[in-house]
């Protein structure tokens, strides 16, 4: 078997292994939020057991607060655990994710992402490093769960709908400009999928006691990814407009993937346009991000596989 063939093999197996790593990971982030200390608890927490008898003669709860209200009981000593073996699994996935890239590129000779199923292998790997990038800075275990199952939902959808078997592709995707626009395109598709999750999690949330963390935390989580990739999609569709010239000697042809790419950047754009000028925040400003994120979802995935135009030549 000649080489090409048993990397690309070794790349589907390392897809395999992403997806069932990110299931542990995501079991674990689960169990975490389930059992360990909510958001909404005291810093020191006591658990309930009858310390001493009272003047009454009956038992005395030491955690019964003065006023008869009960205290919430200390969470089990397993579920921080979870949660960092959780963040262990989530490392080891993306590891798994990264040399599945990897293995691929080199199996094709070229930057990894020339069809749908490259493609989406990546963004679930830039999703999965704008979570563990994040955490890095900041407490964010809380979305583990979310994005996990994301990425293996994601490379699952790519492995039974989009695989593409390695090889080449046609000339016009020869070119620097894969590395160029095409990357930029996968590092904000990523930061976006992190704010929609974050979106998503806003609008479930109640009012009330929870085991997620505040709206205004989650709100927060959504914006700076937004921030940091707005810019990052303004240059992929700029970049894709200088391909074009080059490939096709126009900058812009109405092709639906053209279209659809600039309707995400108008939404986006009204979203960060919406909370700087008219002070937005909240739940109206997270159903304008959640809007930007269909229409991303839409130009990833739906425009290839239902509208035919000139990027239909990457092929699903």
């Amino acid at each position: 078997m000649p080489a090409e063939q048993q990397l690309a093999g070794v790349s589907d197996l390392f897809v395999v292994a992403a997806v069932l790593l990110y299931l542990a990971a995501m079991i674990g982030f689960a169990l975490e939020l389930a059992f360990g200390r909510s958001s909404a608890e005291a810093p020191a927490v006591r658990a309930r057991q009858p310390v001493g008898v009272g003047s009454s003669g009956g038992p005395v709860d030491a955690a019964a607060e003065p006023g008869g209200g009960p205290v919430a009981v200390e969470p089990p000593h397993w579920a921080p655990k979870a949660g960092w073996l959780a963040m262990a699994f989530g490392w080891l996935g993306w590891t798994a994710n990264l040399f599945a890239i990897v293995t691929r590129g080199l199996a094709v000779d070229r930057w990894p992402w020339g069809n749908m199923y490259e493609f989406v292998v990546a963004i679930c790997f830039a999703a999965v490093t704008a979570f563990l990038g994040t955490q890095l800075r900041q407490n964010v275990r809380f979305l583990g769960a979310f994005v996990m199952v994301t990425a293996a939902l994601g490379l699952g959808f790519a492995v039974k709908v989009l695989y593409t078997a390695a090889g080449p592709v046609v000339p016009a995707l020869n070119s620097y400009w894969v590395a160029i626009h095409v990357t930029a395109a996968i590092l904000a598709s990523g930061l976006f999928v992190l704010g929609g999750v974050s979106g998503i999690l806003y609008l479930i949330r109640g009012d009330g006691p929870s085991r997620l963390p505040s709206r205004a935390d989650l709100e927060r989580v959504a914006h700076r990814a937004i921030v940091f990739a707005f810019p990052v999609w303004t240059f992929a569709v700029i970049a894709g407009a200088l391909w074009a010239d080059r490939a096709w000697g126009r900058y812009w042809g109405w092709d639906p993937k053209e279209v659809w790419a600039f309707i995400t950047w108008v939404a986006y754009a009204a979203y960060l346009h919406a909370r700087v000028t008219a002070g937005w925040r909240g739940r109206a400003a997270t159903i304008v991000q959640l809007v930007a994120f269909g229409c991303l979802l839409f130009n990833l995935v739906g425009v290839n596989m239902f509208i035919s135009g000139l990027h239909s030549y990457s092929g699903l």
